[in-house]
């Protein structure tokens, strides 16, 4: 069990759920969610999150109860009591694709000497190794192969080469803009970091590792140097792991905990960012820092 400590004060929050929300908020306005809705969503988040999160042992979560740990009436709490909203639920065909590609970049059987994923025959082709349709059918029998690959090809996950066999192509692993994936993937990944970073601030002691190796005002051509470097250090990284949890993932007897590795990469140049006037300037850095979550 987690070992709590005192919470910071809603004051203190102010600042970094500010920053925090900014890049949301543009989001949400290019997207065109307005303020309104954006305010309906987060009624429901406040009352599902305080009934479900903030029960007392033993104690049936009352309207009253709700309302003041939101500080939302009680009409409008009775009124959304139940409703939430389903931050989990995972798109069939996501779930599905994560499975198969995860399975292709990993399993010995579907790559080479290196480790990079092969390129597949069709079933009855001419030529030695394994099928697309063997890989598909390692993972699930539910879906004709057939119908993977149709969607695959829609979205540019695979592309067939001039032998006929079927090969990943980099959107496999950067899904196109707005496509169910990456969205998915957007709420997904959002969630475990923050997730993570607040079990971290109301822990005693961390029980996440969240890190970061930052620099600040530094010219463009070092930032370009860098985060190539880093994206490259990262993907290796994530691939590695991901040829140990198939292994361990094949002997499993499974259960009811999830588990997510994560990365992210970020640059830009402050010069053209406009925010508000109070926040304050960055610092140079004149050694590598290592930041975390406290």
């Amino acid at each position: 069990m987690i070992e709590t400590a005192a919470p910071p004060d809603a004051g203190r929050l102010q600042t970094p759920v500010a920053r925090i929300l900014r890049p949301l908020v543009r989001l949400f306005i290019r997207c065109g969610m307005t303020f309104p809705a954006l305010c309906d969503l987060l009624r429901e988040l406040y009352v599902n999150v305080a009934e479900h999160d903030f029960a007392l042992a033993g104690k049936e979560q009352t309207d009253s109860r709700v309302s003041l740990l939101t500080g939302i009436h009680r009409k409008e709490v009775r009124r959304l009591r139940g409703a939430g909203a389903p931050v989990r639920l995972v798109p069939a065909s996501v779930s599905r694709s994560s499975m198969i590609l995860a399975r292709w970049i990993a399993a010995p059987e579907f790559t080479d000497e290196a480790g990079a994923p092969l390129p597949l025959r069709r079933a009855g082709d001419a030529g030695d190794g394994p099928t697309y349709e063997e890989l598909v059918e390692s993972v699930t029998r539910d879906v004709r192969p057939r119908a993977v690959l149709d969607e695959w090809l829609d979205r540019g996950i695979v592309a067939i080469d001039e032998n006929g066999c079927i090969r990943l192509e980099e959107a496999a692993f950067a899904p196109r803009s707005g496509d169910d994936r990456q969205l998915y993937y957007f709420g997904r990944n959002l969630h475990d970091h923050v997730a993570a970073a607040v079990e971290n601030v109301l822990a005693a002691r961390p029980p996440f590792f969240e890190r970061a190796v930052h620099y600040e005002n530094v010219s463009p051509e070092m930032a370009t140097k860098m985060l190539a470097l880093s994206r490259e250090i990262a993907f290796e990284a994530l691939q590695k792991v991901n040829r140990e949890a198939q292994g361990e993932f094949a002997k499993d007897p499974g259960g009811s905990w999830r588990w997510n590795f994560g990365v992210y990469l970020y640059g830009e140049d402050e010069s053209l960012r406009r925010e508000a006037p109070n926040e304050p300037a960055s610092e140079p850095a004149s050694e590598p820092e290592s930041g975390a979550s406290p």
